[in-house]
């Protein structure tokens, strides 16, 4: 019998996914809960074989929720059910240790079938979706992570078209300082012009967000 513990914000989605997985003859929810906060309570008490795992949560979200269960839970297999078929997701759970990625809106007979893989330990990443992943970091991820802290910083007030001026006395820096970051933010993303710089953030969504790990530095 495959243990299942289900995280969603949404009630609908939760009671949905429990009547189904309850009516399996090899399936039983052990449990639910609506955000990140006690996921891992939760993990210790129910001892689910799989967390089926919503990637975006109220408090912690999904990849840093998923990472914690695979470091303190490293037999729990975690399923990560997102409404986005996003690239920056995709990496985030499967570098979080996630077995899988389904998505809400796909038929519930292949969540099913990725929820048994899961409940025997398989990888249930589709090739394309790994290739996916892998490409969102080479192309955007490894330039973000590339910037320092105040790189990412000032590349936000950037976006927000706010000039050198505005960018220093919102950090309390002087300007100069700020036109070195600049500089340094142009040559690492490979763009000649703050406005390039600006629209790449923009496109890939890194002011909600969408970034990997951050290096810190001045």
């Amino acid at each position: 019998m495959i243990r299942v513990l289900i995280v969603d914000d949404h009630p609908v989605v939760r009671n949905g996914l429990r009547a189904f997985l309850n009516a399996q003859p090899d399936i039983v929810v052990v449990g639910e809960a609506s955000d990140g906060e006690g996921v891992l309570r939760q993990v210790e008490t129910l001892r689910p074989d799989v967390v089926l795992l919503d990637c975006c949560l109220p408090g912690p979200e999904g990849p840093a929720v998923a990472a914690a269960i695979r470091e303190r839970h490293p037999t729990v297999s975690v399923l990560a059910l997102s409404a986005y078929d996003d690239d920056r997701l995709l990496w985030e759970m499967w570098a979080a240790g996630a077995v899988g990625y389904v998505l809400k809106d796909e038929p519930l007979e292949r969540i099913l079938a990725a929820v048994r893989a899961a409940g025997r330990g398989e990888t249930g990443f589709r090739p394309e979706q790994v290739e996916r992943a892998q490409r969102w970091w080479e192309e955007v991820g490894r330039k973000w992570e590339s910037l320092t802290e105040r790189e990412q910083e000032v590349l936000a007030l950037m976006v927000e078209g706010r000039s050198n001026r505005e960018i220093a006395a919102a950090l309390w820096i002087s300007e100069k300082t700020v036109e070195k970051h600049v500089g340094r933010i142009l040559e690492k993303l490979g763009v000649n012009t703050r406005i390039e710089a600006a629209v790449w953030a923009v496109g890939e969504n890194l002011r909600r967000g969408g970034k990997s790990p951050q290096n810190k530095g001045e």
